[in-house]
């Protein structure tokens, strides 16, 4: 248990990297603050983040989904990260263009965003 504890935390520590190194080619950050703004009455980020009714998104690249303790996530979104589904950059773009198609039966009620400039740049 402890083997798979440790590869687990290499695996989202190379994520985060690679998260953090393609935020900086996908779009545009400033913009994204403003898209982000759709997100922002369940979702937090950046200092002092906390949970609302979404989960509070730092350093969600590289985390498998319903991974941040302390959150009640839906049965569909555990089961969704017990299937090994981990936010990635491409994961993190099709959740966000249409939440239930990823995960089907998400709490999450947000529509999506079908702009694929918006998604990049809230993904910066």
């Amino acid at each position: 248990m402890k083997w798979a504890t440790l590869i687990l935390q290499a695996i989202a520590a190379l994520g985060v990297a690679y998260g953090a190194a393609a935020t900086e080619q996908i779009g545009d950050a400033t913009k994204g603050e403003k898209v982000f703004s759709k997100c922002k009455s369940c979702h937090q980020v950046g200092a002092g983040a906390e949970d609302r009714i979404g989960p509070h998104l730092n350093g969600i690249y590289g985390r498998r989904a319903a991974a941040h303790e302390g959150f009640n996530y839906s049965a569909s979104m555990e089961r969704a990260g017990a299937d090994g589904l981990i936010w990635t950059v491409e994961t993190l773009d099709a959740y966000i263009e249409n939440p239930r198609a990823l995960v089907s039966k998400t709490r999450m009620s947000f529509r999506g965003i079908t702009d694929p400039e918006d998604r990049a740049n809230v993904l910066a």
